[in-house]
């Protein structure tokens, strides 16, 4: 897997590197208290670094690989040699300061993901905003921010927002509530430069927008919106990201996972088709 590839980012990296060692330990029959010991840690940190959460030493997984009976160096090689990969700092780390680090995390994810599909509540989803519309949006987040910090801000969503367009560009499905369209931000010249954007990116093969129009009355989606991330290789499960004002969720256990995609399915069903959700667009852009 290339960096240059969906799935190629560090905090990915990690994740395969982690359920590899997962994997070891539990065909030799090693408990993760035995793990720990061998490397002078505890058990938790153990589970910390087989679900990709932490940082790997290269001699912590050497001595962890010679527990588990991995002697050959031509088995050895690469996965040293991930530990090095998934250390590495991504391009996100230049914008630590404009951002908390649980956002950097998911900021990895996305970077990784072959297939994102969200559901939005209150805002246009920051892939598909508009510099304006994100600066409006940031500014009110932050009130008291000095402007280089809310410039700062934007930049890092733009710079995100690259993802659709490279080589390596996910598919991506963002339903949103009509209410996340008609609750304006920056004003009305702003949401109609807004909306414009949403017609004109929604032209991409790999993006689907979908409307969810107050006529459908209630949804599955009671409980907020949510971004469920998949993955291109099979060693990583889906993930679901849940946002807080204060941090986030990252939801991985295979029943909670599949109860999200359950409820996107009834969302999908419920929004307008993307060529209906256009329609919608462009008469929604002429009211304003």
């Amino acid at each position: 897997m290339s960096a240059g590839q969906p799935g190629g980012g560090s905090i990915v990296r990690r994740m395969l590197l982690g359920a590899q060692l997962r994997r070891l330990r539990e065909s030799r029959g090693i408990t993760r208290e035995e793990a720990a010991y061998l490397i002078r840690a505890s058990e938790s940190k153990i589970s910390r670094m087989e679900l990709g959460r932490v940082s790997f030493k290269e001699r912590d997984v050497a001595d962890l690989l010679t527990l588990y009976g991995v002697a050959e160096e031509a088995q050895r090689q690469p996965l040293l040699g991930l530990v090095r990969e998934a250390n590495a700092a991504g391009w996100w780390h230049g914008y630590s300061e404009a951002m908390p680090s649980w956002f950097q995390t998911y900021v990895g994810l996305e970077e990784s993901a072959a297939l994102i599909r969200t559901f939005e509540v209150q805002f246009v989803h920051g892939l598909l905003q508009t510099e304006e519309y994100t600066r409006a949006v940031v500014r009110l987040g932050h009130p008291d921010a000095p402007e280089s910090s809310v410039e700062k801000r934007v930049g890092l969503r733009l710079e995100r927002q690259k993802l659709l367009v490279s080589e390596r560009a996910p598919r991506f499905v963002s339903v949103m509530d009509e209410g996340a369209l008609r609750r304006s931000f920056g004003g009305r010249e702003v949401m109609r430069g807004q909306v414009r954007h949403l017609l004109d990116t929604a032209e991409a093969e790999n993006i689907d927008v979908r409307v969810l129009p107050f006529t459908t009355g209630g949804h599955a989606a009671g409980g907020g919106a949510f971004t469920l991330l998949g993955f291109p290789d099979s060693d990583l499960p889906d993930l679901v990201y849940l946002e807080q004002l204060t941090g986030a969720l990252y939801v991985d256990k295979p029943d909670d996972v599949r109860e999200y995609t359950k409820a996107m399915g009834i969302l999908d069903g419920a929004a307008l088709t993307p060529a209906q959700s256009l329609d919608w667009l462009r008469e929604f852009q002429r009211e304003l």
